[in-house]
């Protein structure tokens, strides 16, 4: 839901601002990605606001005055910059939340398909779509997703993630230099 609101109220923020949130969430996504991901264990936790969850043998306590906002602000962001926020998603439902890795990764496709499709609602009903801009951009994105998964395959993890942390980076720095000159800064 904060996904369709983030795109539906995405209309009321400058160019510069959206720009700037965006190069922002490049950013965060790449050094998420560089911070070192690894299984934690969990003392029992109890108190109001936390969960705790069980799936299969696993247990871990999820905090919801942590997790709630989190992927509220995500969603948001998200769906008014026209981002899914799978590439923030995990990192926060495992530093933040203490999800395991597994568990968020599985959780985040759902989330992200979620994301994806309300963050387009909401710039859809306000007309902000243009479907001779989107279904070319389909076709390609859909090619260049298969020649990714092809290398990703034949990649070692870490490799992955330096080179999605870099690209990040420099599409970051692109758009910081975009929303500059956007805003007259430059």
């Amino acid at each position: 839901l904060s996904a369709f609101v983030g795109g539906y109220l995405s209309h009321i923020f400058a160019d510069f601002v959206l720009k700037m949130i965006f190069a922002g969430m490049l950013f965060l996504a790449g050094a998420l990605m560089l911070i070192p991901i690894g299984e934690r264990t969990f003392p029992p936790h109890r108190g109001f606001g936390i969960l705790e969850v069980r799936i299969g043998e696993e247990k871990y306590p999820l905090n919801l005055k942590i997790a709630v906002p989190v992927t509220v602000l995500t969603g948001f962001a998200a769906g008014m910059v026209g981002v899914s926020g799978g590439s923030f998603l995990v990192p926060l439902m495992v530093l933040a939340c203490g999800v395991p890795v597994h568990i968020a990764v599985g959780t985040a496709s759902i989330l992200v398909a979620a994301t994806a499709f309300m963050g387009f609602a909401g710039h859809a009903l306000r007309g902000d779509f243009d479907p001779h801009l989107a279904i070319p951009l389909a076709v390609i994105t859909i090619f260049g997703g298969t020649l990714g998964g092809k290398f990703a395959l034949k990649s070692k993890p870490h490799h992955l993630k330096r080179l999605f942390a870099y690209t990040n980076f420099l599409a970051a720095g692109f758009m910081l230099f975009n929303a500059l000159r956007t805003g007259g800064i430059i």
